[in-house]
Order: C-alpha cells, then sequence, then structure tokens
C-alpha cells in the first residue's frame, strides 16, 4: 500500500483526486493539507510514502516544503502537482528534491502513475514537459569523450559516423551514448539529439 498526502490549497480539487483514488487499491490518501505549514504537520505525524503537492501555496510553498520533507524524511518521495511549466520552476522542485513532476491539466491517470512510479525511487515527469526542462545542466558530470560525442550527436552525426572521427570502433561509440542517456536520465535517440542541441553544452 502507497500511502500519500495530497497538499493543495483548492479543497474542490483535492475532493476530486481522493475521488479517482477510492478505486486504486494500492493507495491509501492518509492526509490533506491547504498550506504548506499544515503539510509539514502532517507529515511529521502520519510520515506518508509520497507527498503530491502544490508549488504556489500559503504560508509555505511546496519548494519550500519538499526542501523541508527531504531533509527529514528522505524516504519520502515528492511529486510536484502545479499549474507551472516553466524551466526554473521545475528545476526548484528537483533541486529541492521532488522525484516527479505533472500538470495540473493532465489527467488523474497521469497523476496515479507518477505515485506509483515515486513509490518505487523511479522518477517521473508529466509528457508535457521536455527533458531539457527536467535536468539540470550543472549536475551532470560528462567525461571530455562523452562531451565530443554529445557534441557530434548535436551536429547530426550517426555512430558509424562518429567512430570514423573518432577512430575508434562504432561500439565504442555507442557504449558512450548509453552511458550519456543514463546520467541524463532520457531515453532514446530523439530526446538525445534533442538535448545535445537545446542545452548548446561549452564544451
Amino acid at each position: 500500500m502507497i500511502r500519500i498526502i495530497i497538499a493543495e490549497d483548492h479543497q474542490a480539487l483535492i475532493d476530486g483526486i481522493k475521488l479517482a483514488l477510492e478505486y486504486e487499491e494500492h493507495i491509501e490518501v492518509v492526509g490533506e493539507a491547504l498550506d504548506g505549514e499544515m503539510l509539514l504537520d502532517l507529515v511529521k505525524h502520519k510520515i506518508p510514502d509520497v507527498v503530491v503537492t502544490d508549488i504556489r501555496m500559503p504560508k509555505c510553498d511546496g519548494i519550500a516544503a519538499t526542501r523541508m520533507i527531504k531533509k527529514n524524511y528522505p524516504e519520502i518521495q515528492v511529486v510536484a502537482f502545479s499549474m507551472f511549466d516553466q524551466e526554473e520552476a521545475i528545476l526548484q522542485m528537483k533541486e529541492a528534491g521532488a522525484l516527479g513532476y505533472i500538470m495540473k491539466n493532465s489527467s488523474l491517470k497521469k497523476l496515479i502513475e507518477a505515485i506509483k512510479s515515486v513509490a518505487k525511487n523511479i522518477p517521473f515527469y508529466d509528457d508535457s514537459i521536455s527533458t531539457k526542462d527536467a535536468i539540470s545542466k550543472e549536475e551532470i558530470i560528462l567525461s571530455t569523450r562523452e562531451k565530443e560525442i554529445l557534441r557530434l550527436v548535436g551536429e547530426g552525426k550517426t555512430s558509424q559516423e562518429i567512430a570514423d572521427l573518432l577512430f575508434v570502433a562504432k561500439s565504442t561509440v555507442d557504449t558512450h551514448r548509453k552511458n550519456i542517456l543514463k546520467k541524463m536520465n532520457i531515453y532514446g535517440k530523439t530526446d538525445l539529439i534533442r538535448f545535445a542541441i537545446e542545452r548548446k553544452y561549452d564544451f
């Protein structure tokens, strides 16, 4: 059973989420909060598995609350549930310790997926949020060769073309690409190319 607390300053939205979760056998709502201070008090007394929190709340916002929750209860996972999809807001919640980020206009099915995912310690970001928004450039440490390969990927080079340019085996390039994907927590060729182009690494 995944025990969760919902923090949201609109009671109607909380009620809607709770109604949707009534039919989920493995998720139980153990508390609800209308502001950040109430959330922190509930966390202290209920010790949930997952907290679903809005970012903008009275008394203590979701970013500050998430930071305090992760400091005192690192085993508790947090899902941001917000109207804001700006890169700054996403990165602030991620840096505070949130493992998931869902937009309020997403389906409740998507929110349920996020709750189940972070409960397993697996990050979950809304489909509408681009991969680059969910990853801070400063936290990614790539080797010199990985940076070189990422730059060439951004130029549209295939693994074989990169291997020929660097005088290495194609399998070596493929291994580096897999390592880059893992470090960046992104998936597939399309995301890798987009990240290489949009982040504009200083190689």
